[in-house]
């Protein structure tokens, strides 16, 4: 049955990259990011500011600074290289942390409590993170995850198991993301079921679920039904259907409905 897990909710990959692909990237500065920006000893310089859509800031004493594509610390050091070379400070020190991420985003779509797109940060960066900034899967959304990545200007769909990924303890598909990446949550598959049950429609299919379990997951059969004489019809790969003979045992399938019918006695 389904592994049930609060708010965070993925180890197969349908298509593999080299590992370092997937490894964290250096993170940089771009529009929208919002930074303060101190100088030890210099507290008239304290800045908190938003990078332009130019990609610059306005600093105290030196004018523009071009802050777009460079990392907290390259930022550090271009202040300060500037306000050396402008006699305004010997040996400055600079700090500079991000108040707000924008620059780097990620997509949320389909089965998640709150659908949109969430910034990326040094502490919210990893799937799990970034779905539980989602609200988490909703019962209606499937176990498995799609994530489209783009990383060395290759694109690949991956798709991650994530109870699987918590049942093993294998958190190795716990990707890191970065700035475009896109995650999908699709729908569960379901199964179908009338007839002489106790609740008949349409319910979740499980993993490795059976007809005895579906049955189960109905309410039962009725007192009027049987058990024995069950009809599965299945959608074949051509998109027809056919009707097939089904047994307890037998392993339940994406779309399948099952008949239970009226006994006869």
């Amino acid at each position: 049955m389904r592994l049930q897990f609060s708010s965070l909710v993925l180890c197969a990959a349908a298509m593999t990259l080299p590992t370092a692909a997937f490894g964290q990237s250096r993170e940089t500065l771009g529009e929208g990011d919002s930074v303060r920006i101190t100088v030890f000893q210099n507290p008239d310089l304290t800045t908190e500011t938003r990078i332009s859509s130019r990609g610059t800031i306005t600093f105290p004493l030196i004018g523009e600074v071009v802050m777009a594509g460079l990392t907290p610390a390259g930022a550090e050091a271009e202040i300060a290289k500037q306000l050396v070379r402008g006699r305004f400070v010997l040996k400055p020190q600079v700090s500079l942390n991000v108040v707000r991420v924008r620059s780097r985003q990620v997509s949320v779509l389909g089965q998640v409590a709150r659908p949109g797109r969430y910034p990326l940060d040094d502490t919210s960066s990893n799937l799990t993170d970034i779905l539980a900034l989602a609200g988490g899967v909703t019962p209606a959304g499937d176990d498995h995850v799609t994530v489209m990545v783009t990383r060395n200007g290759k694109t690949a769909r991956l798709e991650i198991n994530v109870p699987t990924m918590y049942r093993t303890g294998d958190l190795s598909r716990n990707l890191q993301l970065e700035n475009g990446d896109t995650i999908f949550v699709q729908r569960a598959p379901v199964f179908y079921i009338y007839g002489e049950v106790q609740r008949a429609g349409s319910y979740r299919l499980e993993q490795a679920m059976t007809v005895m379990q579906a049955l189960s997951v109905g309410g039962g059969v009725t007192p009027r039904g049987t058990d024995r004489g069950l009809k599965i019809r299945r959608r074949k790969p051509d998109g027809t259907f056919q009707a097939i003979d089904a047994h307890l045992t037998d392993p339940v399938q994406p779309d399948d409905v099952i008949y239970v019918r009226e006994s006869l006695f």
